[in-house]
């Protein structure tokens, strides 16, 4: 029953999403437009959490499943000077800071995160241009970070930061990214930006991978972290992470939509 349901909620999934993004970008720009597809977006959310409890696992795979190519998408080769020199280094001296609605604000090192309890997993990456591809991913729970950092009694919302420059407000950048990574380049840098909610936070598939196919995770696919969150579609998959915020609301993340792309007409609960 769980592949069917899968399928079922990928193709609702990708039919509001194909909706949002191609022939209906008028609807979209309308008030009843806006309302359509944000029942659409809680019809989602509602079957995704009826059907599957919150420990309910993505399919995993056998290691002979694993694609001969995995297509990255996005954002390929950050050009910010800031991970340019990260990516120089090797990521030695990079920090992942936890921070926002804890009780012990924390900050990690790549070596730390390789250190604490990992989990591997073979999964299929749906994305929402309808490709797939199956890798194989290690990286810490998110769960493990949390439990750690204690989450403050008004906690709803993990979000994250990440690396990737998007667009530059008051500049003339598009979904590209900036050699300086600062006002200099003709504008404030917009870096890429995602959230969960806790109930995907706490789920074990839930992770920030380091490794991808047994090896370091590389460049284009997100490196030194990226989120893996089985259950929903590729944009949803945050590369490049740098910092993680605990919060209490999105609106203040962005246009208020919970990422970069949810400003923009794409879904926040794109489940699968």
């Amino acid at each position: 029953m769980v592949p069917h349901r899968r399928r079922f909620l990928t193709a609702a999934a990708g039919l509001v999403a194909a909706a949002a993004l191609g022939g209906c970008d008028r609807l979209a720009g309308t008030a009843f437009g806006r309302r359509a597809l944000k029942l659409g977006e809680d019809a989602n959310l509602f079957v995704q959490r009826l059907l599957l409890t919150p420990a309910s696992l993505a399919r995993e795979f056998p290691e002979s499943a694993i694609s001969a190519y995995f297509k990255p998408n996005g954002t390929i080769d950050p050009t910010d000077r800031d991970y340019k020199a990260l990516v120089a280094e090797g990521f030695g001296s990079f920090r992942l800071e936890l921070g926002g609605l804890v009780e012990r604000p924390l900050s990690f090192s790549l070596e730390q995160l390789r250190a604490l309890p990992a989990r591997t997993q073979i999964t299929r990456h749906d994305c929402v241009e309808g490709w797939s591809s199956i890798g194989k991913w290690t990286g810490v729970p998110l769960a493990e970070l949390l439990q750690r950092a204690g989450l403050k009694p008004e906690a709803r919302y993990i979000v994250f930061h990440c690396a990737d420059t998007m667009e530059l407000a008051g500049g003339g950048l598009e979904g590209g990214t900036s050699e300086a990574g600062d006002d200099e380049a003709g504008g404030t840098p917009i870096r890429y930006y995602e959230s969960i909610d806790l109930t995907d936070a706490y789920h074990p598939q839930t992770i920030l991978a380091y490794a991808m196919n047994g090896k370091t995770l590389p460049v284009e696919h997100g490196a030194p972290l990226r989120l893996r969150l089985e259950r929903q579609l590729g944009y949803k998959q945050a590369k490049y992470v740098m910092r993680i915020a605990v919060v209490d609301s999105l609106a203040g993340i962005g246009d208020g939509q919970g990422g970069y792309w949810e400003d923009r007409g794409y879904e926040w609960y794109a489940g699968i």
